[in-house]
């Protein structure tokens, strides 16, 4: 009897526990989010290896970990339903607003409220800093009488890609995992009922829309595109106070244990601790005028937000991926801005430097030097955060910067000498001055931005290497910097262009800027006269200490540019890359789609600022202009929209970020950066030694003009 019972238990077990699996396999396409966020957010300590991002829909969107390179999630937000008659999800039924409680703390609260006047959600956010757990501080508020039910809507896309999760539900904690990375949901009202779908076709969402309540359970989905919805408890649904703890690891069970371990804590207890962390190092950093402070900081803040804890030293561009919500998740490949550029890396270096934080700038240096350097001396276009190559070009201004660093944070021992300032060096002879990139990583040919960057590295590399006692290669580097100095005007100045009789080019694809070659843009911008393209790179001549600020050429240039690609809006001036850029989103506002139309960059605005201290100017009608460009949450993005008109007054106001990339690293460097020169009254990451050498030269020839005869025979 016992044997004849026996399969029927098998056979009723397998049945129950195939009828928990969720059906849909594997779900619509995955995508990311938009890049323009705003807020971002880890704690200022190394016990916790896990970064959040805050999307403008009023969620939260990539969490990071174990690296900056590594999102794991898509959005996590709440719904809310009557039970009978209404479903309304945060993201699209609510008014958003985000709010900085203590701009000495990287902590940010989110508020949405029901468009309907049903309820308010207010949402605290931190790490904890003892743990990869992100903690949320909820409080829901009901603005109307009747029924309603609360759910948490969580779409994980573990270890880079949306596509090949698994989820599950162990108590009432819900499991999501892919490749060795897990992450663990739970609350501090612990959920009633748990289920993981998938997206768009068996996932809680698409219930709770057609039923208004959780009826289909599913206990697993997994390889596919996972949606998790967890359901809180009765009490939830009155006004209340409550905690969500989403925690990683490399399994579920570790990740589970920081979820449990961080509620135990308490959001108040780990608060502190992290509070604590950053106002500590803020009282480190130097003062700036108290106008600029909140943003000072909070800017600072998101630099060293975007460090990694694994690889020290290396900081992503952004926490972001441009146009992300019209970009497939499918695959772990995309990198986003979640990548290391050697140019970005430098300015907020830089930066760091600049502020009184030296320690971070040689360890980015360390980085660049142990992790990202190649054997020739190169450094790669960008890069993992292991140092992989991601795109494969070469941009010389990043060989470059480098070396103006290495001078500048005293980095001239024999080992990094031969190990690493050399083989730069060399390279740049052997290669320069041409790249097969400049700046803006587009296009081969003499560019003024990355000659600039050449000079002044070859100048700093010569010092170490006098210091080192190579002759030889002191004076080979000092006469190619000064050799390039003097035939810079040559390839790189027009006298025959339509705006004026004499400027800088962007670029030039020959060293010709006279003759007319027709140059095709990238991003499908269109094929044009070379002498028509002109960007403002040439003030890294000026930033470089290569030329005076007060050179005719330089002021005469600046004309050109603020002619052709200077927008005044109501935040203040702000400029194109260059005109016919097509790196932004198209005329209908979608996302960038290998063309578009390049919008405006706010970097930009802080350039000139630094070219106005240089030249004596006030700096503060673009600090001013930089603090008005950043968001709600203090962030300074990539690109802002450009014009009045929209086509989609929802999203896009002349002035307000696009989904390219907010927060850009290389953007709050710019402004930290000019906060400090504007306190001082002269750039703090100009090198001296390049100011001076052609100082010297301008005096010993004071009617050369802009080009200086230099070199050693």
């Amino acid at each position: 009897m016992r044997r004849g019972l026996f399969p029927f238990l098998v056979f009723a077990f397998l049945s129950s526990s195939f009828a928990q699996v969720a059906p849909g396999a594997p779900g619509q396409m995955a995508h990311w989010t938009s890049g323009n966020k705003m807020a971002v957010g880890t704690s200022n300590s190394l016990g916790s290896k896990l970064w959040y991002t805050l999307g403008s829909e009023g969620t939260l969107n990539e969490v990071y970990y174990p690296t900056v390179d590594k999102a794991n999630v898509r959005q996590l937000e709440f719904v809310v339903t009557d039970g009978k008659s209404w479903v309304e999800r945060e993201s699209e039924d609510t008014s958003h607003q985000i709010e900085v409680p203590d701009t000495e703390v990287l902590s940010f609260r989110q508020v949405n409220t029901s468009k309907a006047g049903r309820y308010r959600i207010t949402k605290s956010y931190i790490t904890d800093p003892d743990r990869d757990t992100l903690l949320i501080q909820v409080k829901f508020q009901r603005l109307k009488t009747g029924p309603v039910q609360l759910y948490v809507y969580y779409d994980p896309s573990i270890n880079n890609s949306g596509m090949h999760d698994t989820g599950y539900s162990i108590d009432d904690t819900l499991v999501a995992s892919d490749g060795g990375i897990a992450s663990a949901l739970a609350s501090s009202l612990p959920f009633t009922k748990t289920t993981s779908g998938y997206f768009g076709v068996s996932d809680g969402l698409v219930d709770l829309k057609k039923s208004f309540a959780l009826k289909n359970i599913y206990a697993r989905a997994q390889d596919g595109n996972v949606v998790q919805v967890g359901e809180l408890p009765a009490a939830a649904t009155r006004d209340v106070n409550f905690t969500l703890a989403l925690a990683f690891g490399p399994e579920g069970e570790v990740a589970i244990d920081n979820a449990r371990k961080s509620l135990q804590k308490g959001y108040e207890h780990a608060y502190t601790e992290y509070a604590k962390g950053w106002r500590d190092w803020i009282d480190t950093l130097k003062q700036v005028d108290a106008k600029y402070r909140d943003q000072y900081q909070i800017a600072a803040m998101v630099m060293k937000a975007h460090e990694d804890k694994t690889y020290r030293g290396a900081g992503a561009a952004s926490l972001t991926i441009p146009w992300g919500e019209e970009t497939d998740a499918d695959q772990p490949s995309v990198g986003g801005y979640h990548l290391v550029w050697a140019r970005d890396l430098y300015e907020v270096a830089t930066a760091f430097y600049s502020i009184g934080d030296k320690e971070a700038a040689d360890r980015a240096l360390n980085y660049l030097f142990n992790v990202q350097q190649k054997p020739d001396g190169s450094f790669p276009q960008n890069s993992w955060l292991d140092g992989r190559p991601f795109w494969g070009s070469l941009q010389m201004d990043e060989v470059s910067y480098p070396l103006i660093l290495a001078w500048q944070l005293g980095r001239t021992d024999s080992e990094s000498f031969t190990k690493h300032v050399k083989p730069a060096a060399d390279f740049i002879v052997k290669n320069g001055p041409t790249s097969p990139q400049e700046r803006w990583e587009e296009q081969a040919g003499y560019s003024p931005s990355t000659i600039a960057a050449e000079i002044a590295g070859l100048i700093c590399a010569a010092r170490i290497a006098q210091l080192n006692h190579d002759d030889d290669s002191r004076n080979r580097w000092m006469n190619t910097a000064d050799q390039w100095a003097n035939k810079l005007e040559a390839w790189t100045v027009t006298t025959s262009g339509k705006y004026a009789d004499r400027y800088y080019l962007r670029l030039t694809q020959h060293g010709t800027p006279d003759s007319g070659e027709m140059l095709t843009l990238a991003n499908k911008g269109g094929t044009f006269d070379e002498r028509e393209i002109v960007d403002a790179g040439f003030l890294e001549l000026v930033r470089l200490g290569i030329r005076p600020a007060g050179d005719p050429l330089i002021e005469k240039s600046l004309n050109v540019v603020d002619n052709v690609i200077k927008v005044d809006t109501p935040s203040g001036p702000v400029w194109y890359r260059y005109n016919h850029d097509g790196y932004g989103e198209q005329t209908d506002g979608h996302g960038y789609n290998e063309a578009g139309v390049g919008r405006l960059w706010v970097l930009l605005v802080g350039e000139r600022g630094e070219y106005a201290v240089a030249s004596g100017q006030d700096p503060t009608p673009y600090l001013d202009a930089m603090q008005k460009l950043a968001n709600a949450g203090h962030m300074l993005g990539e690109q802002v929209w450009d014009r009045k008109d929209s086509p989609d007054a929802n999203r896009f106001r002349i002035g307000e970020s696009t989904g390219s990339a907010t927060p850009l690293n290389w953007t709050c460097a710019q402004f930290v950066r000019l906060a400090v020169a504007a306190e001082e009254k002269k750039l703090p990451e100009t090198p001296a030694i390049v100011a001076d050498h052609f100082r010297q030269a301008r005096t010993a020839l004071p009617n050369s003009g802009s080009a200086v005869q230099t070199v050693r025979r």
